[in-house]
């Protein structure tokens, strides 16, 4: 399972380019977000990860109650991969959060 993040890069870059803006400096251009949108992008990426916690309990259920097609290392794999892509947007959400904070503690 591959997260998208193009979109948090693209505002991330936007982000940058007022930050620099407003430090006087010159503005690079940000990147073409061919479209993209930025809630869309976050709300894409969160349903895959909710939908991989699904699957990983969906499994373990199917596990615990003995189903002989379901097996222990594909619910561990499934599990760790929920786990993964959890993180992974924890990470995102802090590094979101910490650059919002950095704009807003900027002085104009």
């Amino acid at each position: 399972m591959t997260m998208d993040v193009t979109g948090v890069d693209n505002l991330l870059s936007q982000m940058r380019a007022a930050m620099a803006a407003a430090q006087g400096q010159p503005a690079q251009a940000p990147a073409a977000t061919g479209g993209l949108d930025f809630a869309n992008v976050l709300k894409s990426s969160l349903d895959s990860v909710n939908q991989a916690q699904l699957q990983a309990a969906d499994l373990q259920k199917s596990f615990a109650m003995g189903d002989d097609k379901v097996s222990l290392s594909d619910t561990m794999i499934a599990m760790q991969k929920a786990n993964i892509s959890l993180q992974t947007a924890i990470q995102v959400r802090t590094k979101v959060v910490t650059a919002y904070n950095d704009i807003m503690n900027m002085q104009v």
